[in-house]
């Protein structure tokens, strides 16, 4: 049995006509309730689909609406295979949801010279995706090239689409200026649609086209432009681009949980058995996932946001652009998810990359935890035997922890939230100085410094500077006295006193009184030592 069959279902029928779609559904992985579109704004926000044919723009449309670089664009066909979704957003106007689909390849354009490179033997995957979209879309985007003209595969897109009974909008992609728009567009009135020029690389009537989109999907607000009328400039668009935070604020309120790890470890088998459904494309095949894809959900009434990330592998195997941008873009989301889940192969145990990972997660305080999955390929005593070599393979980092899971058979899959809620609460735990010193009394009473070429470390106070992750800062007469073996023993105590179990944490010494001026406000950071 393959990957993808382990976790297919049947499918909705090709671009189905039926009524509004039911968006919440159950997990039988955790017990609890998946909702696929969950309230972002206090209601349930309105849904729009990006579809058409490869290469014709849709993920840079779509990055120019979230206002952030979030799918991986690229001058080569065939990029994006998973859905991706995003929210687009403006002050003074109501927030909605954007989702960007795969390039569709229906009826004869199934033949291998019309498939892209990056779409061959993904194609039923890829249009089961956009069936997904077009299911819970409240409106339908049909994306064009404007310079190819009408193409027999747009035309049969707009064919499948119209069946749905759902509203539609024919959007232009590449015309890059209102002097090309009357001549490109021409030919495309015959499909009978409404539609809108624009130019998602340059910028050009993309905010017409989200005011478009707005008086369509909320009607009787006839939404308008609030700012200056007229054409978006391109310098203005790219500079709602780099806005920070992009649509980052819609998730306020989510724990947000990156899956991490070398390709094939299993992470979009893991989030299609956490949902309960099959949301990612799973293939056995390397590098399947090129985009960092959020998956809004809620088990056991907590709301979350699962990223599923491209694999990592050595920097020196990364030869392929794509495959540069989508680690970046793999590293980048971990960074910014409040927990990271680490993916390891429990059959290939700890291998180099993994190892780096590790380091690499461990040195930057991001709070996460270890999964090794595919734990069902062992019985018995190999079980037992593989998990005590992980485990001492893992031994220089005590505090982190480990998971053996099997998405295939759903073996402690329901421990990941759970234990991914403790971690993100340790991370922001807030101590008060008072405490702090008591305790910090006790641990000393009970382990003095060790004397250092005749001196000793001198205590005078300790503090929590900051949280995510928990900091420490121990105030004492000279930082350099306090060996890393001594900081490492005061962060056990630390961790054991206040129950800082698994997150990170960061433990400095500064010095409080000045000896001499090269010492004077000398600080230790015991984070970067390595005896």
């Amino acid at each position: 049995m393959t990957a993808s069959a382990r976790f297919a279902r049947p499918s909705p029928p090709m671009f189905p006509s039926g009524e509004k779609p039911d968006r919440t559904g159950t997990s039988s992985a955790s017990g609890g309730t998946t909702s696929l579109r969950l309230p972002l704004t206090g209601e349930n926000a309105p849904l729009v689909a990006l579809l058409g044919r490869p290469n014709v723009g849709k993920s840079t449309l779509f990055n120019r609406l979230i206002r952030s670089r979030r799918a991986v664009t690229h001058d080569r066909p065939g990029i994006t295979r998973d859905r991706m979704e995003g929210t687009v957003k403006r002050k003074g106007e109501r927030t909605f949801l954007l989702v960007d689909t795969g390039g569709i390849t229906p009826g004869g354009g199934r033949s291998a010279a019309a498939v892209p490179e990056g779409l061959r033997g993904f194609e039923d995957e890829v249009l089961a995706q956009a069936q997904a979209a077009v299911h819970d879309a409240d409106l339908l985007c049909l994306v064009a090239d404007a310079r190819d003209g009408p193409t027999p595969q747009d035309e049969r897109l707009a064919s499948f689409l119209r069946k749905t009974g759902k509203d539609i909008l024919l959007v232009l992609n590449k015309v890059d200026g209102p002097e090309n728009e009357d001549i490109l567009a021409v030919e495309f009135h015959r499909f009978g649609l409404p539609l809108v020029c624009c130019s998602a690389a340059h910028g050009h009537n993309v905010r017409e086209l989200e005011d478009e989109l707005r008086r369509r999907i909320f009607p009787a607000e006839a939404s308008v432009c609030k700012d200056t009328p007229g054409t978006t400039t391109a310098e203005g668009a790219e500079k709602a681009v780099e806005e920070a935070g992009g649509d980052a604020g819609a998730d306020a309120g989510h724990l947000r949980l990156a899956l991490l790890g070398r390709p094939n470890v299993g992470k979009s088998s893991l989030v299609n058995a956490l949902l309960g459904e099959t949301r990612m494309i799973v293939s056995e095949k390397e590098g399947t996932t090129r985009d960092s894809v959020d998956v809004r959900a809620r088990v056991n009434g907590t709301d979350l946001v699962f990223v599923d990330t491209a694999g990592v592998r050595q920097p020196a195997r990364v030869t392929d652009t794509v495959e540069r941008y989508s680690v970046n873009s793999s590293l980048k989301s971990s960074s910014k998810a409040q927990v990271t889940l680490l993916v390891l192969d429990a059959a290939q145990g700890l291998t180099r990359q993994d190892k780096r990972l590790v380091e690499l997660l461990n040195e930057r305080k991001t709070p996460f935890m270890l999964l090794a999955n595919k734990t069902d390929l062992f019985k018995g005593d190999a079980r037992r035997d593989n998990e005590k070599e992980l485990q001492e393979a893992l031994a220089f980092i005590p505090h982190i922890p480990l998971l053996f899971i099997s998405a295939e058979s759903g073996r402690n899959l329901d421990k990941i939230v759970p234990l991914a809620l403790e971690l993100r609460r340790e991370c922001a735990l807030r101590i008060g100085t008072g405490l702090l010193n008591r305790a910090m009394a006790q641990v000393l009473e009970r382990h003095r410094p060790p004397g250092v070429k005749g001196g000793r470390a001198k205590f005078f106070y300790l503090t929590q500077a900051e949280k995510d992750p928990p900091t420490f800062v121990f105030f004492v007469n000279d930082a350099d006295l306090v060996r890393p073996a001594y900081a490492r023993s005061l962060e056990k105590a630390l961790r054991a006193l206040f129950g800082i179990r698994h997150a990170p944490m960061r433990v400095n010494f500064r010095s409080s009184h000045a000896r001499k001026k090269n010492y004077g406000g000398a600080r230790r950071t015991h984070d970067n030592e390595r005896q």
